[in-house]
């Protein structure tokens, strides 16, 4: 029997050796915690033919062995994919992007679903790619979010409609610069072929920079000119085709607008009706953690809102979620990825009323605003959520004026310093703001 090794036994590492047990493969699940032990993994590789290693796991010193015996090394998506073709006919939407994938990904299985073509999200939104295959050709549509390190090990994968939102700097902790990572994203639509779709952010110099990488048919779309998807006078338009006006839909700002570009191409491309997308833009809701105003308070004259934006894990993301208010108050910090903060750090300076650090880039976050003359008195280095919104709550009590001010936490980065994921921190943030805020 072959035999395979999977390194993590989380819930891909989990979905995959379940997958490979169908497959009729023996499997050896390493993991430091809840399994063989990475540094006993060593012996075990002699009779190993696959290696598959979880995303999130670095290239440590196991995989480095590995690779070093030449034994072949997969990722979750890639050996889903290839049981997949053999055994179904379902179609996969495949998205990636720096921001905004999340919420693409969701609202475009929601249409789907809505449009009564059976579909799921899956991926790196939560539910592996491994699992759902499993269940055959119960669904029409496989919508994959992918992240970077999904795609770091792919062979053949590939989707039938595949795109790339936007491009923007993020875990150079991982890789080497902003063009390692940036080429990373591109290998999604790397194998496609002519009867495939690749949407593309047209406005996105890095994107525009290597789209000769993909070589099936390829449709741009842009917020600033005419493209194959463009909008122009609140009209939003598919192939010179006017499809809805915009100002009606229920997702706000202009990087929920950019989402929907591409929520709208890949509806058009599968032919749902206008009048079906129609409804949908203009009733769906917000994503839990991704700018979810939950809470307000009113009372002695303050009126304040809070915003869990805590799915925004890197600059872009917190740069946008700023940009859509006035002044508000920003809670960011956590784990440092190694990026140039500067971009933050100037609309912090321009656009943030006050500023509460929390993680590990705190201490670098406070240095460097004050370097650049963002007032002293503004700065809070609290270094936990709850002492953020403890610290917040006396501000406000103790303010004697009448306010008005809007709250956001969006952290700029990501949540393994203090939490175990974005969700955490995000449902962590609200039962807080509900502790002190609430009584």
């Amino acid at each position: 029997m072959r035999k395979a090794m999977i390194y993590g036994a989380g819930i891909s590492g989990k979905s995959v050796d379940e997958l490979l047990k169908k497959m009729k493969w023996e499997t050896v699940l390493v993991d430091d915690k809840n399994g063989i032990s990475s540094t006993d993994a060593v012996s075990y590789l002699e009779e190993v033919e696959l290696f598959i290693k979880s995303p999130g796991i670095p290239y440590n010193t196991l995989v480095k062995e590995v690779m070093k015996r030449n034994i072949k090394v997969v990722d979750e998506i890639e050996l889903a994919y290839e049981y997949m073709k053999k055994n179904s006919k379902t179609k996969i939407i495949a998205v990636t992007g720096t921001n905004g994938k999340t919420t693409t990904v969701s609202k475009l299985s929601e249409l789907l679903n809505t449009a009564g073509i059976k579909s799921i999200a899956a991926g790196n939104i939560g539910v592996p790619f491994s699992k759902v295959v499993l269940d055959g050709e119960k669904y029409e549509y496989i919508v994959l979010e992918l992240s970077s390190y999904q795609l770091e090990n792919i062979y053949n994968f590939k989707a039938d409609i595949a795109m790339v939102i936007n491009l923007a700097p993020d875990h150079l902790d991982r890789y080497n610069g902003e063009s390692e990572y940036y080429n990373t994203k591109m290998k999604i639509g790397i194998n496609q072929t002519s009867e495939d779709k690749f949407i593309f952010n047209n406005d996105d110099d890095e994107i525009e920079a290597r789209i000769s990488m993909i070589e099936c048919e390829k449709i741009n779309l842009s917020l600033e000119k005419k493209a194959d998807i463009y909008v122009e006078d609140e009209e939003l338009f598919f192939k010179n085709e006017l499809v809805t006006k915009t100002t009606n839909f229920s997702l706000k700002g202009k990087h929920n607008l950019q989402n929907i570009l591409f929520i709208v191409g890949v509806a058009k491309l599968i032919k749902i009706p206008n009048e079906i997308i129609i409804e949908f833009l203009e009733n769906t809701k917000n994503l839990e953690h991704r700018m979810e105003e939950f809470f307000s308070y009113q009372k002695f004259g303050k009126n304040i809102k809070f915003i869990n934006d805590s799915k925004g894990t890197n600059l872009e993301s917190t740069i946008k979620a700023i940009g859509a208010f006035n002044k508000p108050i920003l809670i960011c910090g956590g784990a440092n990825k190694n990026l140039d903060l500067t971009p933050l750090l100037k609309v912090i300076k321009t656009d943030v009323k006050e500023v509460y650090l929390i993680g590990e880039l705190a201490s670098k976050i406070e240095k460097e605003l004050k370097i650049i003359g963002y007032e002293e008195k503004n700065i809070y280095n609290v270094s936990t959520l709850e002492k953020g919104i403890e610290k917040l709550y006396n501000n406000i009590i103790l303010n004697r004026e009448s306010v008005k001010l809007t709250v956001i936490l969006s952290p700029g980065t990501s949540s393994f310093d203090q939490f175990k994921n974005f969700e955490v921190r995000g449902k962590e943030f609200k039962r807080l703001v509900e502790k002190y805020f609430g009584v």
